[in-house]
């Protein structure tokens, strides 16, 4: 669905509020007058060049917030790096219809794939056996301590989008009933669960694909963790603001789930020494789209939606406007 608009004025100008990548920030200076917010001496922008601008580009870690579309009067678009757009004011860009695009679906193979290997790694214990066998404890203390079953289980995914999708394909090749949590039914084969508790206490691994914002803050909580028991295991490739991070700590900490594989946690960047120091956790650095062919895919589709803004007065890949939940 293409979300519609008056085309920007003749002359327009694009402000990119961050740097994207080499490929997005080289396109940009080359198909548009655009205005390195970065560069821009103190940081600040005359009234007019922000009179001028009527596209931005950003990142979903640097966002664009309602005081600086406020601060843009001609702005009609906005394109960013990333599949969230919680660090976006949709509200405040809807309010003066302005088009919001973000970067979906070249990046959804990645991060599933990120999903199931952090779902192995974390059942299988591979981190842990990788340090186990370079600290030379194979030689000294033998066989390694078993470890769970990933084949035949039963995977339960909060969010049925287009990576949760993804995500349940996968389920198929390890012979795994799955089922799903969010707002509405969607048309498919998988079981929808309308309780998340429910779900948590029915799935060995749960595994969060949705969106972050206040719809879905916390949405994993303490009775969710209990739900999913001492033999379950939480994956999180969402974003850190679901997961409710005090109660998944006291979680693991008294044994109420098995272990968790996390990929976004709140705070981020970094980790809590109480997640670091265990062995049933595997970490990494949000990287889930941090392929070369990946990335490099995200770049170009920033730029062709602010190309094919100005050309057409549409978004090649809008954003829709409406409750973010799982």
């Amino acid at each position: 669905m293409m979300v519609c608009v008056d085309r920007p004025a003749a002359g327009g100008r694009v402000l990119q509020l961050a740097p994207i990548g080499p490929l997005a920030d080289r396109l940009l200076a080359e198909q548009f007058d655009t205005v390195r917010a970065w560069e821009s001496g103190n940081g600040a922008l005359t009234q007019s060049d922000l009179a001028s601008i009527t596209m931005v580009s950003t990142t979903v870690r640097h966002g664009c917030g309602s005081a600086q579309i406020a601060a843009l009067p001609a702005l009609r678009a906005i394109s960013s790096w990333g599949a969230g757009y919680d660090t976006i004011a949709i509200d405040a860009a809807a309010a003066r219809g302005i088009a919001v695009a973000n970067t979906p679906d070249v990046l959804n193979d990645c991060v599933a794939d990120l999903a199931w290997g952090l779902l192995i790694a974390t059942a299988r214990r591979i981190g842990a056996a990788d340090r186990y066998v370079r600290a030379g404890q194979w030689t000294k203390l033998g066989g390694f301590p078993l470890t769970t079953k990933v084949s035949g289980k039963r995977l339960g995914i909060i969010g049925l989008g287009r990576i949760g999708a993804a995500i349940a394909r996968r389920a198929n090749g390890f012979s795994m009933e799955v089922r799903y949590h969010g707002r509405t039914p969607k048309p498919t084969s998988y079981g929808f669960e309308p309780s998340l508790t429910a779900l948590a206490a029915w799935a060995d691994f749960l595994v969060v694909a949705c969106g972050g914002g206040p719809d879905t803050y916390h949405l994993v909580s303490a009775d969710v963790l209990q739900a999913l028991g001492p033999g379950g295991i939480l994956i999180n490739i969402g974003r850190g603001s679901v997961v409710d991070q005090a109660a998944l700590i006291a979680a693991l900490d008294k044994g109420r789930i098995a272990g968790g594989g996390f990929d976004v946690l709140e705070g981020e960047p970094g980790a809590p020494l109480a997640l670091r120091e265990r062995d049933n956790v595997v970490l990494t650095p949000h990287y889930g789209s941090a392929t070369t062919e990946t990335r490099a895919a995200m770049e170009q589709l920033v730029v062709d939606n602010l190309l094919h803004f100005a050309r057409h007065g549409e978004m090649l890949t809008p954003v829709r406007i409406g409750p973010r939940t799982a």
